[in-house]
């Protein structure tokens, strides 16, 4: 009877450690891409050019030709300028980012901007895409303060 015991308790200690190893060990991801909202005044062809601006420079590729005025998306962040370029997006990479712009104007001089970052990470190369926090210098936040420097509003 204590010799089982014994073993029950060793068995309930090796699988307390194992949950506690395995909960250090994973990551938190959380979902739902990261976002801003601001109102800047200047009008709203000042500020799609400087949010197009902004995301070329940053490595995106602007597209929004066939969505409404007010809506600008891009394809993944370019990591590398390479033709293989593809493959970290789409395989071999392990982080990667768009972005989607909405301009809204409240009147002829002011603008709402809201930008939504989306960023997935993976742990390995055969793992699955997953939202992750972004990064700071490809955050929304970090996005906003750009195109305020674009705009020359400080």
């Amino acid at each position: 009877m204590v010799r089982r015991q014994t073993v029950l308790n060793r068995v309930t200690g090796v699988l307390a450690v194992a949950a506690l190893m395995s909960s250090c060990a994973t990551t938190q991801t959380r979902g739902g891409p990261d976002s801003v909202e601001a109102v800047l005044v200047a009008p709203q062809n000042l500020v799609r050019a400087a949010v197009v601006q902004v995301l070329t420079e940053a490595g995106y590729e602007v597209g929004g030709e066939d969505q409404p005025d007010r809506v600008l998306s891009t394809g993944y962040r370019q990591e590398i300028d390479s033709p293989w370029n593809w493959l970290l997006v789409s395989r071999f990479g392990v982080s990667r980012s768009r972005v989607h712009a909405t301009i809204i104007p409240e009147n002829e001089t002011a603008t709402r901007l809201i930008i939504q970052v989306t960023y997935e990470s993976k742990g390995s190369l055969f793992a699955s895409w997953r939202p992750y926090e972004t990064p700071l210098q490809q955050s929304a936040a970090n996005q906003l303060r750009l195109v305020r420097n674009t705009l020359g509003l400080l």
